[in-house]
């Protein structure tokens, strides 16, 4: 049985994750050769078949292609026919794996990395219109959700963040994010390339959550950042987030969470995709 802290090493956390870095590059730049002659990657991640399915025909729909990673613990999905499958989890074998693991090394092995939960779905002309947007951005630059956390966080700026609710970033955006620390993990305050004391101990004021790195950069290292508004996707992210009839499971607090179970006993994909006018790519 794993110990706590090897669920959570896969969920991208750098009070964690304990490869070192020399090889965790190495192993980043190997997912490159399956890139080769790809322009416009989108990486969507499977923790449901129907749901990934769904998500690739999207992609290719916006003119994409489906980077299709996948949890371990469900394996991969079947694949749409110009999607492209990656097993992220080769050499590094975690009980667990979250999409932010890739999405903190993309500048090793792409040049541009579309993202998106695996729990989202919109609209063509919202799929569209992310996918023009996401292919307007300049290298350095890069696009995600912001988030203020809701009510009780508002007026707590050192809680706020990007989220990676779905997004894009570039090689330049990723590499100068990394290098200066402040990338997609949770505990950026960790962060290998973060190694003054000083600086440290004012990371240490902020809140520990995803994200929470990539407005630092923002607001303290000039990064830019072209925010999505959270109404444009808001309708077909199928979480707790105002489900007020959601029913958690088992470790839905933890990295051991099901979240194929969860979304498929609170979600029905085929009413889901009929609301937002889908339903013909099932």
């Amino acid at each position: 049985m794993e110990s706590m802290a090897e669920w959570r090493a896969g969920t991208g956390d750098w009070k964690y994750f304990n490869v070192p870095l020399e090889q965790a590059f190495d192993i980043a730049a190997g997912w490159k050769s399956a890139l080769k002659d790809v322009r416009q990657p989108w990486l969507c991640w499977n923790v449901s078949p129907r749901w990934s399915i769904l998500q690739q025909k999207l992609v290719l729909a916006a003119g994409w292609t489906p980077i299709v990673g996948f949890d371990p613990r469900v394996g991969p999905p079947p694949i749409v026919d110009g999607a492209i499958l990656i097993d992220f989890n080769e050499k590094l074998r975690f009980p667990v794996l979250w999409p932010h693991v890739p999405l903190e090394f993309a500048f090793l092995f792409t040049d541009r990395l579309a993202f998106w939960h695996a729990d989202l779905l919109v609209r063509l002309p919202v799929m569209t219109r992310l996918a023009q947007h996401f292919a307007s951005l300049q290298d350095g630059e890069m696009s995600a959700v912001f988030d203020s956390g809701g009510l009780s966080r508002r007026l707590k700026p050192k809680m706020h963040r990007f989220w990676e609710l779905c997004g894009c970033t570039t090689k330049s955006a990723s590499e100068n994010q990394f290098y200066n620390g402040t990338g997609w993990w949770r505990h950026f305050q960790l962060h290998p390339k973060c190694v003054l004391k000083k600086e440290r101990a004012r990371r240490n004021n902020y809140d520990y959550d995803s994200g929470v790195g990539i407005l630092y950069w923002k607001n303290n290292y000039n990064g830019c950042i072209k925010s999505i508004d959270i109404k444009l996707v808001k309708e077909g992210h199928c979480s707790e987030i105002g489900n007020k009839s959601y029913r958690a499971l088992p470790d839905h607090l933890t990295a051991m969470r099901d979240l194929k179970s969860e979304i498929d006993t609170n979600y029905s994909i085929d009413q889901v995709a009929a609301r937002l006018g889908i339903a013909n790519l099932l």
